[in-house]
């Protein structure tokens, strides 16, 4: 009987220690980096460890399915709640990369817009591609992607996000596709062609930026006169370095960022508790003030001070003349288009 004891006891001790193990780093949450991520320290991060007592850490990346592939397959992954764009919800979820959410746990499906739900995702942010340019350089005010491509109009260099995505429905709307028929041409070969020879007609203007802090950088330096850029960070870049920078919502492309749970994380307990956090609307409504992103939670609105409502995404004059990004069409075709463009922006 004292050996069944001393067995169970030690079998006890082990479970125990494997437990205080596995739990025994902080809770990484992984975002975009830049002025987006010191919000999110000062509204999210912070806040949370204060709240609960548990310790954070915050890392950023650049996206991409491959980037969460590796960290989940390699097992021991240091990552534990990321911010994943909609493709990447989508295809990780199919994938099993990610826990499929627990809605109870975070405040329920109906405590979100409906956008933000997802099985293996809750949305975050809404937010934008749009144009930005610096008002202090720029005698005439863009209207619109058309310009983007008028050089003669508006010589030097502009910048896009470099990768398919984006990049070819700006492309359209620069060569007269109005934005509600952007994905009806995008979805012909005629239409993808359309996009590449438009690229081509500015492409030695072109300049090409990978992560969201390099644009406003680019505009700042003097480097380009337009880009392409989210917009919380021209938001945040007037506020925060005192720049002179416009924004062009005239054919916006909109879509949600998503918080996801890694598969295989030690901190799941920890990281539901972020999420319900992050997504209550008093928090969220703190976001608004440091950059100008869309909410997820219903009832986050009426909190937040209505001209700071003006500048946020989801704002009626701003989303009128938007596109929402089609996820189901760039889950099937971002590698091929990906592929072309990569060729495309490499040769002479």
């Amino acid at each position: 009987m004292g050996k069944t004891l001393t067995t169970a006891a030690l079998i006890a001790a082990i479970t125990a220690l494997s437990a205080t193990a596995a739990e025994a780093r902080d809770l990484s949450v992984v975002s975009w980096g830049g002025a987006f991520q010191q919000a999110q320290k000062k509204v999210y991060f912070d806040p949370f460890a204060k709240a609960s007592g548990i310790k954070v850490t915050d890392e950023s990346w650049d996206g991409g399915v491959g980037v969460l592939r590796a960290k989940v397959e390699g097992g021991n992954s240091t990552w534990d709640v990321v911010e994943v764009e909609s493709e990447e919800l989508a295809v990780g979820c199919e994938e099993g990369l990610f826990e499929r959410l627990d809605w109870a746990k975070i405040g329920g499906k109906d405590a979100y817009l409906a956008d933000a739900v997802h099985d293996c995702g809750v949305g975050t942010i809404v937010w934008d591609f749009v144009l930005g340019y610096d008002k202090d350089k720029l005698k005439t005010v863009p209207t619109g992607w058309k310009d983007f491509f008028d050089t003669k109009k508006f010589p030097g260099k502009r910048a896009l996000r470099g990768g398919a995505k984006s990049t070819l429905e700006i492309a359209l709307m620069g060569d007269g596709v109005a934005p509600k028929d952007v994905y009806k041409v995008l979805s012909t070969p005629e239409g993808v062609e359309r996009a590449f020879k438009k690229l081509d007609t500015i492409k030695k203007d072109l300049i090409f930026w990978k992560a969201g802090a390099q644009p406003p950088q680019l505009l700042a330096s003097g480097e380009v006169v337009m880009t392409s850029v989210y917009n919380g960070r021209i938001d945040a870049a007037n506020k925060n370095d005192k720049r002179n920078f416009g924004i062009v919502w005239n054919g916006a492309l909109y879509t949600l960022d998503s918080w996801v749970i890694l598969k295989g994380s030690p901190n799941v307990a920890s990281a539901y508790k972020f999420l319900a956090f992050a997504g209550k609307p008093e928090n969220q409504a703190n976001l608004a003030p440091h950059i100008a992103y869309g909410y997820t939670a219903k009832g986050t609105g009426k909190l937040i001070e209505p001209k700071r409502l003006a500048d946020l995404p989801t704002a009626d004059e701003n989303i009128k003349n938007a596109v929402m990004i089609d996820t189901p069409y760039w889950l099937e075709n971002i590698d091929r288009l990906n592929d072309r463009f990569n060729k495309w922006a490499a040769s002479n």
